[in-house]
């Protein structure tokens, strides 16, 4: 499992530009089960991924490809966690 922190870069101000192919982009993410919760850095620092069943190089590979990075929007940090311990609904991560 890993946690994709997404915090703005200097280029903020073009996040409009590219919000619709940043969204799409997660979206795609969230259709193929991959993205479990996307969410906003509060405040207003950015985003924030939690993601599962995939390797780490195969998801900085798909992270490159969101608009946000290319255009250095954000700057993407990547954190792998390996969970020991969690409630009863969410045993499946367990697994992963």
């Amino acid at each position: 499992m890993f946690i994709v922190f997404l915090r703005f870069s200097a280029n903020k101000a073009k996040a409009p530009d590219f919000i619709q192919g940043h969204k799409a982009w997660i979206q795609q993410g969230i259709k193929e089960g991959l993205f479990l919760i996307v969410g906003s850095l509060q405040p207003d620092q950015g985003g924030c991924i939690i993601a599962n069943n995939i390797e780490k190089e195969a998801l900085e590979s798909r992270i490159s490809e969101d608009p946000f990075v290319t255009e250095n929007i954000v700057k993407a940090e990547v954190f792998e966690v390996t969970p020991s311990m969690t409630i009863e609904n969410l045993q499946f991560l367990m697994a992963a």
